[in-house]
């Protein structure tokens, strides 16, 4: 595994050298304006939350008056990096980038030369950040999988253990370690056992958790609460519950990002809550970050900016039944 990220790194880093001689050559198009230009390098926007960042993204840099260039990469780590490479040679000021692989941060900071970049939605270490250059633009993913904990002792009424489900979203994301570990935590430092009687990854979808639901209804356990990582997930949970003749309302069930698909779901008894993950802000925050940084500013001048210079912070906030009109 250890040679085989060096590989990559070597490739990435003479993939930038090359690239960034052959400024012009790349197919990314650049803005018609003279005004600042960003790169937003993302694998896809098939996920609901991925589409929310990238059209809030868009309206945000519209509303600053910069333009935003959108470069798909899919899944291939190559590809990203000879995307931000070329955004280097290319006249870009910055670089937004969901990353492929959270663990290729350093490769993606050499593919892009000087320009600052703004990682969102998969969180990097925070050894690849740096102070008003590299930063991350997001929410604090442990405080999603706190509020699902929470909310679940309460419905169940503070019990000393309890026997759960958690679907899981995609392998290695920041988002599937910290919401899943604050789960852990939290229902640990209330003095509530948890016994995980089924965990798996369902990668966001909401068929995989569905089918990975029916799997576990065929071991015969019982289970108290579900805790998955994202609404879509969650939905695909309370299709499987209520195919197999149960009520979902009678089960904690528990999803992230507020979705309006998750909030409807909320309303009509399936989804019991979901913490809120504002993609508006989230987006707001990342172009006001690369505007900020592509002038050299501080990023503490942008709302959410940490003392530290390495983040702008969005907060969860909590979200079922008693509030849910407002997040719709």
């Amino acid at each position: 595994m250890r040679k085989t990220v060096k590989k990559l790194f070597a490739v990435a880093l003479t993939s930038a050298m090359a690239l960034m001689m052959l400024a012009g050559c790349g197919n990314i198009a650049g803005s018609a304006s003279g005004g600042k230009k960003i790169l937003l390098s993302m694998n896809d926007d098939q996920d609901t939350f991925r589409k929310l960042l990238i059209d809030g993204m868009t309206a945000a840099a519209a509303s600053e008056g910069v333009t935003l260039d959108v470069a798909y990469c899919g899944n291939s780590l190559e590809q990203q990096t000879e995307d931000i490479s070329k955004a280097a040679a290319n006249g870009y000021s910055a670089v937004i980038v969901r990353l492929v692989d959270a663990s290729t941060a350093l490769q993606m900071e050499v593919a892009a030369g000087d320009l600052p970049v703004v990682f969102v939605n998969n969180q990097p270490d925070e050894n690849y950040l740096k102070k008003d250059k590299y930063i991350y633009a997001g929410s604090s993913e442990e405080d999603a999988g706190k509020l699902q904990a929470e909310w679940a002792l309460k419905k169940l009424g503070n019990p000393s253990s309890m026997n759960v489900i958690i679907m899981m979203g995609e392998k290695g994301h920041s988002a599937t370690i910290g919401r899943t570990d604050a789960v852990r935590h939290t229902l640990a430092d209330n003095g509530c056992k948890m016994n995980v009687v089924f965990k798996d990854y369902a990668n966001w979808s909401d068929a995989e958790a569905a089918s990975r639901m029916k799997m576990f209804f065929r071991t015969g356990q019982s289970y108290d609460a579900v805790f998955c990582n994202n609404d879509t997930m969650a939905l695909g949970v309370v299709e499987a519950i209520r195919e197999a003749g149960t009520d979902p309302s009678t089960v904690p069930i528990c999803g992230v990002d507020a979705t309006a698909d998750g909030c409807a779901s909320i309303e009509s008894g399936g989804m019991g809550f979901t913490a809120f993950q504002n993609a508006e802000g989230q987006a707001k925050g990342a172009v006001q970050a690369a505007i900020v940084l592509s002038k050299n500013g501080k990023i503490t001048s942008v709302e959410g900016g940490t003392e530290d210079g390495k983040y702008v912070l969005v907060p969860f906030e909590a979200v079922d039944s008693s509030n849910v009109s407002k997040y719709k």
